[in-house]
């Protein structure tokens, strides 16, 4: 895959890249995925299936050897400016939604805001928010 992806892919493999770094992809990183996918008005045009299918496809890139780097470039390379803060803040949700952060997701957002030049006040912030979206009452 040479080419860049459209927005919408570039976040969805953001996020099942952090789901996927620890090597345990839970079924609430999965089911919060979905949720994303269903909910956010940057994905209305797009189904489960096609959720699938790209998911599929981040995981074969990721199992090729430099695949997390790999995926870090065409995320970054194909996103707008406006959605690289989206790509962050999805990727927290993810990474919290099964209640533990993996050392490897943190590494991985680490290395995704690097990517995406984001600034560290600006990725606590984001973090704190992810995480409050979590919390039982």
């Amino acid at each position: 895959m040479n080419s860049l992806l459209k927005p919408q892919q570039a976040l969805i493999y953001a996020m099942i890249t952090v789901s996927a770094v620890d090597r345990a992809i839970s079924d609430a990183e999965l089911k919060r995925i979905g949720s994303i996918v269903r909910e956010l008005p940057v994905f209305r045009d797009y189904d489960d299936m096609w959720l699938l299918d790209e998911s599929r496809e981040c995981a074969a890139l990721l199992s090729r050897d430099g695949g997390m780097r790999r995926v870090l470039d065409l995320v970054t390379a194909s996103l707008p400016e406006q959605l690289r803060e989206t790509a962050y803040v999805l990727s927290a949700e993810v990474a919290v939604s099964d209640r533990r952060i993996a050392s490897e997701e943190i590494r991985f957002l680490d290395l995704l805001a690097e990517a995406l030049s984001l600034d560290k006040l600006t990725c606590a912030a984001l973090e704190r928010a992810a995480t409050a979206r979590q919390q039982k009452g």
